[in-house]
């Protein structure tokens, strides 16, 4: 907006005022040489008035000396631009400066007393003035862009990451943070926004809280009678001699049973913790890895070589991503050859994790089905890939073969920009590091 703007103003007023600039530099050359060829000529008819005043009162008569030499070189040293000034009276005539253009701009102004007084300036002068004129004002409209457009930048600069960080702000709600961080912008509407994001947040923590006290209260009020009225109808039906109540006994057992067991999955429900997708640092995953699985490759005498050239955190469950990458390393280490590598790039908005060998890699009637629960290649159970997948897919990323022989599995994330701060949009601790588990597939 703030580039339009200026865009429309040199429009409207910069190139109308360099345009009107260069023909008030005309006009006022062509107003100069007239007004001198008139003082000139004014001057001229002066000296022929006093000259014949003085001479008519001596009784004298003849020719004189009225051409006012002094008064035209002071002209044409004082003139802005190179002039020439010609007099000419009663025969006499008299010339300051030379014409060196033939397009001259000039005047010729004639006094009462005969006298003729031609002024003029050279037009390719004026051109040279109205030519410099026209830079400095095309300069002043490039600087007037470029200011412009840094101050716009700055701007946007300064309203669109207030923005990013209330949208990061607004989806650490959505995934179950109670209390967003975030820094004040000093832009009002924004502050105002992300403050009602924390009263909405603190409002949704209470009711789910409130839910969840519920629930775990109702869960443990009806547990109680529950069990007494089961055992009391395992009496009933034990002790009874007609098979009809203990038919029906029977049945409603089966019916608090079940009702026990909805109270149960309610009380494990209130009391379980939902994983959030958090900010995971892979230096410190690939460390953890590293010094899990060293031994192991050390005793197979291979290798086990970490890269991480992305130099972001990406979004994803830690103990989701932990667990996805030592499946894909416990497999290359049982099934694969050579060195295994764990390499992370930067790709786009995302980070990319290839984890490759030097093996014989995966058979080509398995590589559509490699994915597939009870697939395997040495006669496991077949569930660590599969399990893998689904886990990559839950912390919205991708898990495929990108290469069958030799094998590279290729894990997609998505990646934390880094014109984003964590430690100001994420909660404490968001950064994590994954404790040192093994995963077994």
């Amino acid at each position: 907006m703030t580039t339009v703007a200026v865009t429309v103003a040199v429009l409207l007023l910069g190139l109308p005022g360099m345009a009107l600039g260069s023909l008030y530099i005309l006009r006022s050359a062509d107003e100069d040489v007239h007004r001198r060829a008139t003082q000139i000529a004014n001057v001229v008819d002066k000296n022929v008035s006093d000259q014949r005043e003085g001479l008519k009162g001596r009784g004298q008569q003849g020719n004189f000396d009225v051409l006012p030499l002094d008064v035209m070189r002071a002209t044409v040293d004082g003139a802005t631009y190179p002039m020439f000034v010609r007099v000419a009276i009663s025969g006499e005539k008299a010339e300051v400066g030379a014409q060196t253009d033939e397009d001259a701009i000039e005047h010729t102004a004639t006094g009462t007393s005969g006298a003729q007084v031609t002024v003029g300036i050279e037009r390719s002068a004026v051109w040279r003035r109205i030519g410099l004129f026209i830079s400095l004002g095309g300069a002043a409209v490039a600087v007037s862009f470029v200011v412009a457009v840094a101050l716009a930048r700055r701007q946007s600069r300064r309203i669109s990451a207030p923005l990013i960080y209330l949208a990061a702000a607004a989806e650490q709600i959505g995934a179950g943070q109670a209390s967003p961080r975030m820094k004040k912008s000093g832009i009002e509407e924004i502050d105002l926004v992300y403050e009602e994001l924390v009263r909405t947040a603190d409002r949704m923590a209470g009711r789910i809280a409130a839910e969840r006290q519920f629930a775990a209260d109702a869960s443990h009020q009806l547990r109680t009678p529950l069990t007494a009225l089961s055992m009391r109808l395992e009496e009933i039906e034990y002790i009874s001699e007609q098979e009809e109540v203990r038919q029906e006994a029977a049945s409603c057992l089966e019916q608090v049973e079940r009702l026990t067991g909805v109270v149960t999955d309610l009380l494990r429900s209130s009391r379980a913790v939902e994983a959030s997708t958090e900010a995971v640092s892979l230096s410190r995953l690939f460390e953890q890895q590293a010094d899990e699985w060293e031994r192991s490759f050390a005793k197979a005498d291979r290798r086990l070589v970490f890269e991480d050239d992305a130099g972001v955190a990406v979004l994803a469950t830690p103990g989701a991503l932990a667990q996805i990458v030592a499946t894909l390393i416990e497999n290359s280490l049982k099934y694969g050859g050579g060195t295994t590598k764990v390499a992370a790039r930067k790709v786009g908005k995302g980070v990319v994790i290839d984890i490759s060998d030097e093996g014989e890699g995966i058979r080509k009637d398995l590589v559509d089905a490699i994915f597939n629960k009870g697939v395997s290649t040495g006669g496991s159970t077949g569930i660590g890939l599969p399990l893998a997948r689904s886990l990559a897919e839950g912390a919205g990323g991708r898990l495929e073969l990108a290469q069958a022989a030799p094998p590279i599995f290729r894990l997609t994330l998505n990646a934390v920009p880094k014109s984003i701060n964590p430690q100001e949009i994420l909660p404490a601790g968001a950064i994590v590091s994954v404790g040192a588990r093994r995963r077994r597939r």
